[in-house]
Parts: structure tokens; C-alpha cells; sequence
């Protein structure tokens, strides 16, 4: 896919164009309705991966859950096929606002990649497919707007490595996870030999790996590696809660903050300090600046339009 070949030329280019915040091809699919609060369930490529949209003043918050109960949602050619097709689509629709990553599967969230599947390929087949996984992964990241990882159960291997891309995760305490790549003679390869370091610490991040260690809710809280441990069965919920708080905020400004703190980290403070100045002038002439101004001063809440 055009938008995942050129995932490196996008990671190293810091600054703001008007692309980033209106995407010059809108979607166009065919709503199905489902109820009140669910839009859509829009087909994908893959029958593992579920695309729904919500609706009524939930409109703006998208939810892509991973469905292949048969394999704990490991992470196959037809589910990852089925993931990018969902995030090209997420990636070029301008209505929404904030992302959740969950999975429909009872118990697991992604058990990691597919190790039967893998068996059967060749050493360059299974360097190819880490290699997509891996920008898979990295598409997540620069997604333009927030991405929230909704765990329940297990979030193993590349099925942590998948949350970890994620802007923001939460958990149930009862949920596993771990990067257990060591006990299978070779290392984390989609990015969690990068992001969790850039999580929990240096020191921390190689105990985990090096024992390939799985830890609970509770202690992935007390690292830092998520931002909310609930009750088991509640993750879901909460991640709903701040979805919500996220979809009330102007848009633009959203997609910009989440801009200026992504490229900004990559960068020198001087040129972080530029990098934020041009995503703030991004927003300077839009409609959203002007609602946020009159519902101030009319004690209103604002109704921001994106534009």
C-alpha cells in the first residue's frame, strides 16, 4: 500500500502541510446501520479485523477490533492484510477523531505472531513478513489522531508490540503481558526492542526482554507501561471515557498536538520549539479557533466541525 511504502519518508519529515490535517481523498462507504450507538461495521480485506464507527454524539471515535478466536488473534498474512487495509482507511478519513484497538476475542488481546504459519516459511519469507509488521506498527504511530490500546488477557509478542505503537494504553489487572522473543532464540523485531525502552527505561526494558518475563496489569501500571489498570473486564469502558473526553476537543488542534509531540521528540529542543510553532500556525485561520473563542465568551459548549 502507497501510505505504508513511504512509512520512513513520513517518520523522518518534521514538518506540518496541510495534507496532515485534510486528507485529499475522503471515503466513501456504504453505511450499513447498526444501532443506536454502533455506525458501521465496514468489510475489510480480512474476516479477523472489524472496522465499526460510532455514532450520535459518540461520531468521530472509530474502533478497530482484531477477531480470529481460532488462533488467540495471532497475528497472520490474512490478519495483518486485513489490519492495513483498516488503518489506510482509518488514515485517509477526516471525520475521525480518536481510535481504539481492542479485540472481540474473550480473554486474549493478541497472543503475538502466528508461530505456525511461521514455521513453513523461509528465513527471507519471514524476514519480509517482520519487516511489514514492523511498518504496520509504525503506521499506527503517525496516525494523525490518538490511538488508545484496549487490553484484556494476553498481549504477547507482537501482539504487545502492537499496543506499544499505541498512543495510549489501558488494561484489566488481569491481563498478561510480554515480549517472550529470547525463549525462541531471536529478539522483539516489530519495535519493542525501541518503544518499550522509550517507555519504562533502559534498565527496565532489558530485564523484560532478556527474560522474555510476562507481568500482570498491575505491575505493567507500576512500570509505566500502561496509563490505566481497571478491574478485569472494565478496560473497555474506561478507554470509551477518554476516547470521549478526546472527541469533545477541536480536531485540528488534536491532530496538530499529537504532531508537534511526535516529531518534536525526535528532534533537538531548538527544533522541537520550530516544530511546534508551525503545527500552532497550522490552526491560526481555522473556523474551530473561532468557535472555541465565541463559546468562551458565550458560556457555551463549543461545536467544533474540523474545519
Amino acid at each position: 500500500m502507497q501510505s505504508l511504502r513511504i512509512l520512513s519518508r513520513s517518520l523522518a519529515h518534521h514538518s506540518v502541510k496541510k495534507s496532515s490535517i485534510f486528507p485529499e481523498k475522503e471515503l466513501s462507504p456504504k453505511w450499513v446501520y447498526q444501532n443506536r450507538r454502533t455506525l458501521i461495521l465496514e468489510p475489510t480485506s480480512s474476516q479477523s479485523v472489524n472496522l465499526h464507527r460510532l455514532s450520535g454524539s459518540d461520531s468521530g471515535i472509530v474502533e478497530v477490533s482484531l477477531h480470529r478466536p481460532e488462533a488467540k488473534n495471532a497475528i497472520g498474512n490474512d490478519l495483518l492484510r486485513g489490519l492495513k487495509h483498516t488503518l489506510e482507511a482509518i488514515s485517509k478519513d477526516s471525520s475521525a477523531n480518536v481510535m481504539l484497538l481492542l479485540s472481540s476475542v474473550p480473554k486474549v488481546f493478541c497472543a503475538g505472531a502466528d508461530l505456525k504459519e511461521r514455521m513453513a516459511l523461509t528465513a527471507s519469507e519471514i524476514h519480509s513478513y517482520v519487516n511489514s509488521l514492523r511498518s504496520t506498527f509504525s503506521f499506527i504511530e503517525i496516525l494523525p489522531i490518538p490511538t488508545i490500546a484496549v487490553i484484556e488477557g494476553a498481549a504477547l509478542g507482537g501482539g504487545l508490540e502492537m499496543a506499544l505503537s499505541c498512543d495510549i494504553r489501558i488494561c484489566g489487572e488481569k491481563a498478561i503481558m510480554g515480549l517472550p522473543e529470547t525463549g525462541l532464540a531471536i529478539i522483539p523485531g516489530a519495535g519493542g526492542t525501541q518503544r518499550l525502552p522509550r517507555l519504562v527505561g533502559r534498565a527496565k526494558a532489558k530485564e523484560l526482554i532478556y527474560t522474555g518475563r510476562r507481568i500482570d496489569g498491575v505491575a505493567a501500571m507500576s512500570l509505566g507501561l500502561v496509563n490505566y489498570c481497571v478491574p478485569a473486564g472494565e478496560a473497555h469502558t474506561k478507554a470509551l471515557e477518554i476516547a470521549r473526553e478526546i472527541n469533545e476537543k477541536g480536531p485540528l488542534a488534536i491532530r496538530m498536538a499529537k504532531k508537534a509531540i511526535n516529531d518534536g521528540l525526535e528532534v533537538d529542543l531548538v527544533s522541537a520549539m520550530t516544530v511546534e510553532e508551525e503545527c500552532y500556525v497550522q490552526l491560526l485561520d481555522t473556523k474551530d479557533r473561532l468557535e472555541g473563542l465565541a463559546a468562551f465568551a458565550e458560556k457555551r459548549k463549543p461545536k467544533y466541525n474540523g474545519e
